[in-house]
């Protein structure tokens, strides 16, 4: 007779088994979702059906992949300052125009939003070493132009974007003003448990119980915990207490780790706010946050990075 304890692990054995096997053969089609059920992987709509001055602009990646984006000025000869969207992992930019329309309004700052490899009009196909190559092309394509203001690009990420976000922010503390993150998890790793609870056992990070055993299958962990401390430009936090998506401790523990190294972060909460509509329900509360960040942090006296490092160099010859 099969033993009490033998059936025991050959049923915490089939779970291994059934979660490295889902972990295997789509996890890329958890973590990235290009084209949402029923839609199709073009864009709906363009930044002109909203009456929206825009440019198509087309990037490489740093291995060669082509990538699509649309830099949407607030009007056609504006130099001013420049927010560097990453959007969440559902759907493409085009299903983001109706905020941008409304951010274009309230914050006065042009707006860039990438569409990362296969997304969108973007070749290739999504992955984390990937995705964080298409954001560097992006932003060194910003800080290369000469129509806008380069001492203030601000990375603004939701979701996923505030992974991507995070990483460009840490990686390039000469080009980038300040960080907004928006419904930010801490890793894939911790939001395996969440969107599966059956693998929290095995798959985790740093702050959770158990063995942790299949935590080397997971080929994107963008694990945002062990950058955000390293961030030392200015971040605001904007957490929807509402999401149903990922919980908002993730926001909380987000801001702990960066605020325990940087005294530059600000965490503001809205208590109706959910996983995508935290900016309508935040309301007027909502923007005026943000512009209240942009005024304490990105002023608009151009003392900003490159002028930083222009008078800096000028004091060193004397």
């Amino acid at each position: 007779m099969v033993s009490y304890v033998s059936v025991l692990l050959y049923g915490v054995g089939g779970i291994v088994m059934a979660g490295m096997a889902l972990l295997v053969a789509f996890q890329e089609k958890l973590v990235y979702v290009p084209v949402l059920p029923g839609l199709t992987k073009s864009y709906p709509i363009t930044p002109a059906r909203l009456g929206l001055v825009y440019e198509d602009v087309w990037l490489r990646s740093l291995d060669g992949i082509r990538l699509h984006a649309w830099f949407i000025k607030l009007f056609p000869e504006c130099r001013g300052p420049t927010i560097l969207f990453f959007q969440e992992n559902a759907g493409n930019i085009a299903h983001r125009l109706e905020m941008v329309r409304i951010m274009l309004q309230r914050l006065q700052y042009n707006v860039f939003m990438l569409s990362y490899r296969g997304y969108g009009a973007s070749d290739g196909y999504p992955s984390q070493h990937g995705i964080i190559n298409d954001a560097q092309a992006a932003l060194d394509h910003l800080s290369q132009r000469t129509d806008i203001d380069t001492d203030r690009i601000v990375v603004f990420g939701r979701s996923l974007g505030g992974a991507v976000g995070s990483v460009l922010t840490k990686n390039n503390p000469d080009k980038v003003a300040a960080l907004i993150l928006e419904n930010t998890f801490t890793s894939i790793l911790d939001m395996a448990g969440v969107l599966l609870p059956f693998l929290k056992w095995f798959i985790g990070g740093p702050g959770t119980k158990g063995p942790k055993i299949l935590n080397f299958l997971v080929r994107s962990p963008w694990s945002t915990i062990d950058i955000i401390g390293q961030v030392k430009q200015p971040i605001l936090f904007l957490s929807g207490l509402q999401d149903e998506m990922v919980p908002p401790s993730h926001m909380q523990m987000l801001y702990a780790k960066a605020a325990a190294h940087n005294r530059q972060c600000i965490l503001v909460e809205f208590p109706t706010g959910m996983h995508m509509d935290t900016w309508l329900s935040g309301g007027d509360h909502y923007w005026k946050t943000i512009q209240q960040f942009f005024e304490k942090h990105v002023p608009k006296t151009g003392y900003g990075i490159d002028s930083q490092r222009r008078a800096a160099a000028g004091r060193s010859t004397l």
